[in-house]
């Protein structure tokens, strides 16, 4: 069976300042329909995340029931799409039974049914062909059960065992089907252990603690497709358990992260893979430097090759003021040609002379001469020393989600 992995979609993305992605979406589903096509896919798997939201807007959904459609024409027997953190699972459960007609397989979230997660795919001759173990996101109520009182530590061991526990339950389930000479295949939507993330993944109960590692999946599993990590990386160095990333940049941190999906030749106890760059519509763009370097970049900018105009994160580094900074800056910017190039965010940061230790400190130092969390700290002088902690902890939490935001 060939086989192809995607994951993280995130249909429907809003980036900074409520520029949408759609464009950028629909070039990715066109480029995959077509490259199905071309490699003779028979299965396609989709790890996850496969709307931004879990109200995803008409124009998500379109993209998302378009490209179900465009499928039908294609050498794909079957679509395996199981639900992410980001993901509802009403939303996509409700067509659910609709879709299965047309062989597209959704599980949205663990079934009452446990059984039901194990999907058997016929191959060209109509014969059982693959087993699919389609595991969506694991909320904290598929895999324990609450206990009050317990600490992180305590709740982290018993994450880990309850999705170790849940991955293990299908070793007896395959085992017919293994011993037919069946290949087995799993899904995951996760954080690995050693996984290297992005800023874009949102925290998820397993989070950022690493809890899963490459020998919670059992041995009968000839390939794990995982979704979550934006990068596409193997889990623990093995070739059979992989994320393969998101096919588009969703922040500036992944501008330099390749975008593929993983295409395997999947037969009883042999597997072969290779990945696949997918082309990208749109730039990304970093450009940190002194202001001299940022202006040479940005009216020297050349977009040729892409079909959409290129989004820039900008950052300045210089000994000028804030105000200074901006009306430079500024002025070139609003030359600028928006068919080439927009810039989305721009930061100052002011290089400061150290001065000698007994020299007093300057009264001509300005606002903005100061970061957000000096102005709060001197704001904190006139509080009790002992609340001082908590209030900066709570302060930098505070300024974290409004750079989110």
């Amino acid at each position: 069976m060939r086989v192809l992995h995607t994951a993280d979609w995130h249909l429907g993305q809003r980036f900074i300042s409520g520029h949408e992605r759609t464009d950028e979406h629909r070039f990715f589903l066109e480029w995959l329909v077509q490259t199905v096509r071309q490699q003779n896919v028979e299965v396609l798997v989709l790890a996850g995340d496969v709307f931004d939201t879990g109200s995803p807007s008409n124009a998500a959904l379109e993209l998302y029931y378009s490209f179900l459609m465009n499928m039908r024409g294609t050498s794909c027997r079957d679509i395996v799409i199981v639900g992410g953190n980001h993901d509802s699972p009403a939303t996509l459960n409700a067509p659910a039974r609709l879709l299965r007609h047309l062989r597209v397989h959704v599980v949205g979230c663990v079934p009452d049914c446990f059984e039901d997660q194990v999907i058997i795919l016929n191959d060209a001759q109509d014969q059982p062909g693959l087993v699919v173990c389609a595991v969506p996101f694991l909320r904290d109520r598929d895999v324990r059960l609450s206990v009050p009182g317990e600490s992180a530590e305590e709740r982290e061991i018993r994450i880990r065992q309850g999705i170790a526990d849940h991955y293990a339950r299908f070793t007896e389930l395959v085992a017919a089907h293994k011993a037919a000479g069946l290949p087995v295949l799993a899904t995951g939507h996760l954080y690995a252990a050693g996984g290297a993330a992005s800023d874009s993944e949102r925290t998820i109960h397993v989070g950022n603690l690493g809890q899963v590692s490459a020998e919670h999946f059992p041995e009968v599993f000839d390939y794990v497709a995982l979704g979550h990590l934006h990068r596409p990386q193997r889990v623990g160095g093995r070739e059979h358990i992989r994320y393969s990333g998101s096919p588009i940049p969703l922040s500036f941190s992944e501008v330099d992260h390749p975008k593929q999906v993983v295409l395997l030749d999947i037969t009883p106890g042999s597997l072969s893979l290779e990945t696949l760059e997918v082309p990208g519509a749109r730039r990304l763009i970093r450009w940190h430097g002194s202001l001299e370097e940022v202006l040479n970049h940005l009216t020297t900018y050349d977009n040729t090759g892409y079909q959409l105009p290129a989004w820039i994160d900008v950052e300045v580094r210089s000994e000028l003021t804030q105000l200074e900074v901006a009306e430079q800056l500024l002025k070139v910017i609003d030359l600028l040609d928006r068919t080439q190039l927009e810039v989305l965010a721009r930061r100052h940061f002011r290089i400061v002379t150290l001065r000698p230790l007994d020299e007093p400190e300057p009264l001509t130092r300005g606002l903005d001469d100061f970061t957000e969390r000096e102005v709060f700290e001197r704001r904190l002088d006139d509080e009790p020393q002992e609340s001082r902690t908590e209030l900066l902890s709570t302060f930098d939490e505070l300024l974290e989600l409004m750079r989110e935001e």
